[in-house]
């Protein structure tokens, strides 16, 4: 995102208000597929079929590469777009986030967010898709940047976290077609929530502040701020937790990538956040600030750093340098556990690189059993790596063209089975890409 670009940290904060609500008349929205075309990379490794081209996008360092004798391997990740739509509001869409707690045989719904607007959609067979509601903020200035899924932990209802410019975090009610609660601690622009993935009622939150903020979203509670003396020095932008909600790795302006471990002082106040009577104790709710990462590195990027996600052991981020790098804290047998703060050595292991990607807040997503990555350029490619191979070297890429999609592809996001593919764009439009053999 150049500086002229309307996006995070451009909005100035106003007073907060309530957002409106407002219910979309259902309607199926479907734009016949007729000129899906293959994008010739010029490689003559490529294998090229009707819809996309793959090719060898990625590399590792210190391993030569050769053009492989007979046939290349041929990438299996072959998707067709079969729908497309412009939403109404005309604004670039930052953030789109499928639910993943829903489970097998209901219906698979994922949510955008752009301008003031959040909508909630429904992936139908054949490539349609279906508004199912809308929530328009009251304020026309807020800028929704990021969502996520959740669930009620009694009821099992479906949650929605939004938060953006205004620095508010509204918690949504699919179910009740309300803005159930909001949390302010920021005081500047939110850049990306995600939820503990074993604690539904855990909330992290990352900011212009430099900070990270875990909320208790049932309880209200902030639990935890991490930053501070060693914490982020500029605008935080991205930030996940690992597989079971141990530790958490963010990444910022500062070019540096920071590792959290949930300590036992992080998760003693998790566990206190549910039992904690204000009125009894007649004290605020002791909130832990851990000033301290556990592992902090400059030593990946060499610009702002504004995507990451844990890749089992392995991180993998991205800056606008064309690449995305797949690395290590510490040396490629070294426990995590046993990673001291002082520690600053790194293990680059793979680079995943393309092309026309520069500009910055472009997040890429990995499927639910990672296994799939994908990433969205400046000019409108997508870019889809098969992760499901022993070697690395051996990672093949597909590129998804169409001739209508030409704008900044800002965030990408797969269904849970793997099948279904959006991408959303800075000109309002979403593209829906459908897995095929």
């Amino acid at each position: 995102m150049s500086g002229s670009e309307t996006g995070p940290g451009s909005q100035n904060e106003s007073k907060s208000t309530y957002p409106k609500r407002r219910r979309t008349v259902q309607q199926v929205l479907q734009v016949p597929d007729t000129s899906s075309q293959a994008e010739e990379s010029g490689d003559d490794n490529d294998d090229v079929s009707s819809v996309t081209s793959t090719e060898d996008c990625s590399d590792s360092p210190n391993v030569m590469r050769k053009r492989p004798r007979g046939k290349p391997r041929k990438c299996k990740l072959q998707f067709r777009c079969t729908n497309f739509l412009k939403e109404d509001h005309g604004q670039p869409i930052f953030g789109i986030q499928f639910n993943y707690n829903t489970k097998e045989g209901y219906p698979i719904n994922f949510a955008t967010v752009g301008g003031n607007r959040v909508t909630i959609y429904e992936c139908l067979k054949e490539g349609k898709l279906k508004v199912v509601q809308a929530y328009i903020d009251a304020d026309t200035q807020e800028n929704f940047y990021t969502c996520a899924w959740t669930y009620e932990d009694v009821s099992g209802q479906a949650l929605l976290a939004v938060a953006g410019s205004r620095g508010i975090i509204r918690i949504i009610s699919p179910t009740t077609m309300q803005n159930i609660k909001h949390f302010v601690g920021h005081g500047n622009s939110v850049n990306e929530l995600k939820f503990h993935p074993r604690d539904p009622n855990m909330l992290l939150s990352v900011g212009k502040d430099h900070s990270l903020r875990l909320w208790n979203i049932k309880t209200d509670f902030c639990v935890a701020i991490l930053g501070g003396v060693d914490g982020h020095r500029d605008e935080v932008l991205s930030a996940d937790f690992n597989i079971d909600g141990s530790r958490v790795m963010s990444c910022g302006m500062d070019h540096s990538l920071k590792l959290w471990n949930m300590n036992e002082m992080i998760t003693n106040a998790m566990t206190l956040s549910y039992n904690y009577d204000v009125s009894k104790i007649k004290k605020t709710f002791p909130t832990v600030r851990n000033h301290f990462p556990d592992f902090s590195t400059r030593d990946i990027h060499r610009n702002y750093v504004d995507c990451v996600r844990w890749f089992g052991d392995f991180v993998l981020s991205k800056s606008c340098e064309n690449c995305i790098i797949c690395w290590k804290a510490g040396s490629l047998d070294q426990d995590l556990d046993t990673i001291k703060h002082t520690n600053t050595e790194v293990s680059i292991i793979h680079r995943f690189d393309y092309k026309d990607c520069d500009i910055w807040y472009m997040r890429f997503s990995l499927d639910y059993w990672q296994k799939i990555l994908a990433l969205g350029n400046q000019v409108g490619r997508l870019y889809v790596w098969d992760l499901d191979c022993n070697d690395p070297t051996q990672t093949r890429c597909t590129t998804l063209v169409h001739p209508k999609c030409y704008s900044a592809i800002r965030q990408t996001h797969i269904s849970r089975d793997g099948n279904i593919l959006i991408a959303v764009c800075d000109d309002a439009t979403l593209w829906r890409w459908d897995k095929f053999k």
